[in-house]
């Protein structure tokens, strides 16, 4: 009944906001997930919070796919993987919703007024990866100095020091 009632949420979802999904990826027992356009994050965000109970957020990563030899790039992928402990039904799934943002210029709304515990994974990814998380209410370095200067070190260009 659970996967079940994930495609039915993703149907809705998808009727709801149309072209605002770019595609969805659905694997039964596995992975849901939708990819959504990033000036309607907040809005999708905000719908599956107060439509289908997705409480919180379990976690927020993000992947540098610009030697992605499919599917063109270069971009940064940005997942959020929502969960719900409201409803019964979802407490063993989780749902993907990501963005995929420009390599140049990564960047996207926060999404911590919706879910406030996104603060520190979107502060790890903004260290880790560039990405600008619009209306964060405090972004700035978690993991790395504060007077980093150099290219993000989970980005592809990046170099180690001494493994050129």
């Amino acid at each position: 009944m659970t996967w079940e009632k994930l495609r039915k949420i993703i149907d809705d979802v998808k009727e709801k906001f149309g072209e605002d999904l770019v595609r969805e990826v659905y694997v039964e027992g596995k992975i849901a997930k939708i990819v959504v356009k990033k000036e309607s994050i907040v809005e999708v965000a905000t719908y599956l919070r107060d439509t289908h109970k997705f409480d919180h957020v379990k976690g927020v990563t993000g992947v540098d796919l610009s030697r992605l030899r499919e599917g063109g790039g270069p971009y940064i992928e940005v997942l959020y993987h929502l969960g719900s402990l409201e409803d019964p039904e979802l407490d063993d799934v989780i749902l993907n919703m990501s963005v995929i943002l420009d390599i140049e210029n990564p960047m996207m709304n926060s999404l911590y007024s919706i879910w406030p515990s996104v603060e520190f994974h979107e502060r790890e990814v903004y260290d880790m990866l560039g990405v600008i998380f619009n209306g964060h209410p405090k972004l700035e370095r978690i993991l790395l100095p504060e007077y980093w200067m150099d290219i993000p070190p989970l980005r592809k260009e990046y170099k180690v020091p001494g493994r050129e």
